[in-house]
């Protein structure tokens, strides 16, 4: 095997290493030969303070361009020695790219120098450090945010520079993309959104059987979508996975001759070449085409030539035969590139590793450490065939469950201006007193997590009546078991947030999508909540379950209860008749508990007393927490046909229906202890009326005690910082209600 000619010049690099550094300074002494000035002692001569810093600017240049300089030979000389020339069959693709699409007739003069590009041994360009990279996606649905999370999270992990995310989205993934990377506040991270309903347009006119619809064709439209002083942008797919720093790819851009717009790798399918199936007819291409989802575009060229115009006549005349398109911006992509092929730049086989259908991607590398970018460019995603696919697999997991907490770093050398989030947080921080005992708990109550809203697909429609309720509450890992039981009892809609690692979303994601019950149930909201600290933040994850409600009330409950059948119904009726929308009314639904895992759930108000009566149920929490429920007046509700009122006591925590813009939990409270009380608490303090539900009723169901609890019960600390916590509530409630308000201060004394 053939060595890169790098190696036999290893010798002459070695020297020329030590003479670029002896001449570069010896040239900065002399001076400027085209100036005929020295650099160093014209500063001497001119007196003005502009002059003084305008020669020092130009020599801090010329030292980081002679430092490039040496770093590149330096990585040079450590390349060569292990660098070997690709064997003629592992070049698949790259066969044409002396004289291809990458030069055209005018090019002639070009060759040389492109040949020079394409070379192993050529030293390959950087991005400026600290130059802002920008990167375009288009994204549409549940599905396609989530995806793109995991291509952000490979960007993120190797990228050097700053980012600007340029996303053309649906209302669904603007709302779910926008409040994740608001919470997530990533550094030297901007993101800009593009409403594609107003692009739609553009493209609806063009027939196409791709399973992406028009979202597929949207691509087509970043000269107008994104902003007129944007230059350049790096164009992904959402099913891309980073191997390498994006830099690289950014870095490209600098190889384009003066008349190439596009940057592409050749299509690693014969799809183009129309040989798949007897009758297999495909758009134009160049050679085997090229695949689109990886492109660079150089927009201020792409506009100069009128690049709308120049799709819209290829796709017009196109369409006259082929009818539609089948891969979508794709097909019109290559009979554009077909009848201009002097405007693409071929990029190397491996900013774009297509494990598509019919994939020859095996063909474009000898080792897969090599490859920069993978693309999961077929319907069948993880389970394509591939002799390496458990490597790229396992790489595509590492990011799937990367805890995303870990990419938060500050980029070294590259300062930014931070968020207005960021700085309220830190400012937030520094107040507080790290020699304070309780500091953990105050610092809980101001962190910022991130969250994935609608996880999974999530539809809902309306009613006329707008009577209808959402079920809100939170969950762990360790209570997933009681999703499905809680759908059987429960057929409104739904809003969950669980409080969750990267790691265990994607097992709930599995969970969800093997269940049958889940599956069927489309009007769940799945919100992620990503963990982050010591303690769980319950009344921060029930709040972001709250926030996401799409119906005028809301019953405030917790996962391990299972609710009676028909509540729903009946509690929508009850709205009604009590007057829900022009009254402050909170609607106690009883909780009642069982000792059994195995329990036939009572069908009616009358076989419940029957197994209280029994024991085989129990008012909830009658042995350790009686105060808590104590108050709902269990007596009364066995005999109750009409609602009833009940007045506040302290510790009281039932679950209510109240209207949607009742007061939000007070996120101080953390782990076990007052989360559900201080919320009552303030449901009182507002003046809501507390009216007991005769016939409804819900059953806690048995489960291993929670690791709040347990540290609740045996750490003094943490129940001392409890204590002072309620302290500080009381007082704040009295600063936000005034007197009223003292009772609850003068209730907790007396307890």
């Amino acid at each position: 095997m053939m060595l890169c000619p790098c190696r036999g010049k290893l010798k002459l690099l070695v020297v020329s290493l030590s003479f670029v550094i002896l001449f570069t300074w010896l040239y900065l002494l002399v001076g400027n030969s085209e100036n005929g000035r020295s650099l160093l002692l014209s500063a001497c001569l001119l007196e003005s303070t502009e002059a003084r810093l305008l020669e020092r600017d130009v020599l801090a240049s010329r030292v980081r361009e002679v430092e490039e300089e040496n770093r590149q030979i330096r990585l040079q000389l450590s390349q060569s020695q292990g660098l070997a020339a690709q064997p003629a069959e592992g070049n698949y693709g790259n066969q044409q790219w002396v004289a291809s699409a990458d030069t055209g007739p005018e090019d002639v003069e070009n060759t040389a120098e492109e040949r020079a590009n394409h070379s192993e041994c050529s030293r390959s360009p950087t991005a400026e450090k600290c130059e802002l990279i920008h990167v375009a996606c288009v994204c549409a649905g549940h599905n396609a945010s989530r995806d793109v999370v995991t291509l952000v999270k490979s960007i993120l992990f190797h990228r050097r520079n700053p980012l600007h995310f340029h996303f053309i989205t649906d209302t669904v993934a603007n709302q779910i993309l926008s409040t994740l990377f608001q919470s997530w506040m990533v550094p030297s991270v901007q993101v800009s959104f593009y409403d594609a309903d107003e692009l739609k347009s553009e493209v609806s006119w063009i027939p196409n059987k791709h399973y992406s619809g028009i979202y597929g064709l949207m691509k087509l439209t970043l000269t107008k979508a994104l902003p007129s002083n944007l230059s350049k942008v790096i164009v992904l797919d959402t099913d891309i996975t980073f191997a390498t720093d994006i830099a690289e790819l950014w870095a490209i851009f600098r190889k384009f001759t003066e008349k190439q717009v596009i940057g592409l790798v050749e299509n690693q399918s014969d799809w183009y070449l129309g040989n798949l199936w007897k009758n297999h007819k495909p758009w134009p291409a160049l050679g085997r085409g090229f695949n689109t989802g990886v492109i660079l575009l150089y927009l201020e060229r792409l506009r100069r030539i009128s690049w709308e115009q120049m799709w819209r006549l290829t796709a017009e005349r196109e369409l006259m035969s082929m009818l539609s398109t089948s891969l979508a911006d794709q097909d019109i992509f290559n009979a554009f590139i077909k009848q201009n092929p002097v405007l693409v730049h071929q990029l190397p086989c491996f900013w774009n590793v297509q494990l598509s259908d019919h994939t020859r991607s095996e063909q474009c590398y000898t080792e897969v450490s090599d490859l920069k970018v993978i693309h999961w460019n077929s319907p069948k995603k993880l389970r394509v065939k591939n002799k390496h696919v458990e490597f790229f697999r396992n790489l595509y997991l590492t990011f799937l469950e990367y805890d995303g907490n870990l990419l938060r770093r500050e980029l070294f050398g590259c300062p930014s201006q931070a968020s207005s989030e960021s700085t309220v947080l830190q400012q937030a921080l520094e107040e507080l007193d790290e020699d304070d005992q309780c500091y953990d708990f105050r610092r809980e109550r101001i962190m910022v997590h991130r969250v994935h809203l609608y996880f999974l697909q999530y539809e809902y429609t309306p009613t006329d009546d707008g009577t209808d309720i959402t079920l809100v509450a939170q969950l762990s890992m360790d209570r997933l078991q009681m999703l499905e039981a809680i759908c059987k009892h429960w057929e409104g809609p739904i809003s969950l947030a669980l409080y969750m690692s990267d790691a265990e979303a994607q097992q709930f994601l599995r969970y969800a999508q093997a269940s049958e019950v889940l599956k069927n149930r489309k009007n769940v909201g799945y919100h992620i909540v990503y963990k982050e600290g010591q303690f769980y933040p319950v009344n921060l994850v029930r709040n972001v379950a709250l926030r996401n409600v799409n119906t005028p009330y809301v019953f405030l409950t917790d996962v391990d209860f299972l609710p009676m059948y028909g509540l729903y119904d009946y509690l929508r009726k009850s709205i009604v008749q009590l007057d829900m929308a022009n009254t402050k009314k909170a609607l106690v639904v009883p909780a009642f508990e069982t000792l059994r895992y195995r329990l036939s759930f009572p069908k009616s108000k009358a076989e419940l007393l029957s197994m209280l009566d029994m024991g085989t149920l129990y008012t909830f929490r009658y042995h350790v927490w009686t105060k808590g429920h104590a108050p709902t007046n269990y007596a009364k509700w066995r005999t109750a046909t009409t609602p009833y009122k009940v007045e506040w006591e302290a510790d009281f925590e039932p679950y209510v229906v109240v209207r949607r813009d009742c007061p939000e939990y007070d996120q101080r409270f953390v782990g076990f202890g007052w989360n559900k009380v201080s919320h009552i608490m303030e449901l009182d303090a507002q003046e809501y009326d507390l009216i007991v539900l005769p016939n409804a009723f819900m059953i806690h169901m048995p489960h291993a005690p929670s690791f709040d609890i347990s540290k609740f019960r045996s750490s003094p600390s943490y129940r001392y910082c409890l204590t002072t916590l309620k302290d500080e509530f009381h007082q704040d409630l009295s600063r936000k209600y005034g007197s009223a308000a003292l009772k609850y201060l003068t209730a907790q004394r007396n307890i």
